[in-house]
């Protein structure tokens, strides 16, 4: 299932080369657009990075949300049903090649990001762990994505979903300091799983050290559990 998915992504690689694509300009955008104007006491890169990093697999999540969503309404979950399988296989094979190709894409923008001047002070373990942070989020972020692939009744609806799910790290420390934000948002910004990720992934690779590390890594793995535990129940009734 993880091979069938992967020639998949392949072979539509207009998909592939926009889900790349987006980030990265995102990313232009911001620097070179907004980054003059917007002060937070570092280079502008160097605050930014983590956000788009975050961004980029949520681009990635909307098509496995609509690779499973298309399996779905196709019938050929119903062809698989009568293989001697494990029963989650499909979800877990469509799982499995987003992870990877979420963590392809976040190399992709990482190494933009060098070739644009952005410069770490971390060592070895800081971006072990900050690797480690990114790796948990991808894997929430893809599970969420599955269920909700399970959940549309069409993929143009599962990609709808994913799309407003990505909208969750601009209400966040992405890309201005919470601080600067309302009182009434403010509060919504501080208590969202994106920004102790954005937060912790940042203080790896800039200052070292992870101050809000064990809140990343719990949200990380409890939407990892509600998105499989959704996908299966799911599923299951469909």
């Amino acid at each position: 299932m993880f091979r069938r998915a992967a020639r998949r992504t392949v072979r539509s690689r207009d998909t592939l080369v926009i889900s790349l694509a987006l980030p990265i300009l995102i990313m232009l955008l911001f620097v070179y657009v907004f980054g003059g104007a917007i002060q937070v006491g570092m280079p502008y890169l160097d605050y930014v990075l983590p956000g788009i990093i975050l961004l980029c697999t949520g681009f990635g999540a909307s098509i496995t949300a609509t690779a499973v969503s298309a399996d779905m309404v196709s019938g050929a979950v119903a062809r698989f049903r009568t293989l001697p399988a494990f029963r989650q296989a499909l979800l877990a094979g469509h799982a499995g090649e987003g992870v990877v190709r979420n963590l392809a894409a976040v190399g992709v923008v990482l190494a933009v990001a060098f070739a644009l001047g952005f410069r770490s002070r971390a060592g070895l373990f800081d971006w072990m762990a900050a690797f480690g942070v990114i790796a948990l989020f991808v894997h929430a972020v893809t599970w969420i994505a599955v269920a909700l692939g399970v959940l549309a009744k069409s993929p143009e609806a599962a990609g709808g979903f994913t799309y407003a799910v990505m909208f969750v790290p601009y209400i966040s420390s992405a890309f201005v300091p919470i601080g600067t934000m309302p009182s009434w948002l403010r509060g919504f910004a501080e208590n969202q799983p994106a920004t102790p990720v954005i937060g912790t992934v940042r203080a790896f690779l800039t200052v070292g050290g992870g101050g809000q590390a064990v809140a990343a890594v719990l949200w990380c793995l409890g939407l990892t559990l509600l998105g499989y535990i959704g996908a299966a129940a799911l599923y299951a009734r469909r």
